[in-house]
């Protein structure tokens, strides 16, 4: 499997995660000038950006620790053009969380870093 295709496997295990917990996906693989969110989704009045990362084994560290300040800096610049593009109100509750997966093993880092 190419790592898209690993990619959007775990996109998918972390949206359905989400929805069980109570998230409503409203869109996947926002793609904006300076990078792409997975998952954009709503936590009740919050709107919730989602980064997923997966890890087969620890090997390679664990998933959470790819999202790094540079990541997070990219994440921030596309959500802030997501908002833009779509035209949302500022007033809108935001947040960023990290949906971390290792083998089968998935947790949920809400408000993980940053904001608006």
């Amino acid at each position: 499997m190419n790592r898209r295709a690993v990619g959007t496997k775990y996109e998918a295990a972390a949206a359905a995660y989400l929805e069980k917990e109570g998230y409503q996906i409203i869109e996947k693989n926002f793609y904006g000038r300076h990078g792409e969110i997975d998952l954009i989704a709503k936590d009740g009045c919050c709107l919730v950006f989602i980064e997923v990362k997966y890890r087969k084994n620890q090997g390679s560290g664990m998933p959470w620790e790819a999202v790094d300040r540079r990541k997070q800096q990219r994440l921030i610049v596309t959500a802030k053009e997501y908002v833009a593009v779509r035209n949302l109100p500022l007033e809108i509750s935001y947040r960023f969380d990290v949906v971390s997966i290792l083998g089968d093993s998935i947790t949920l880092y809400k408000n993980a870093f940053g904001i608006i």
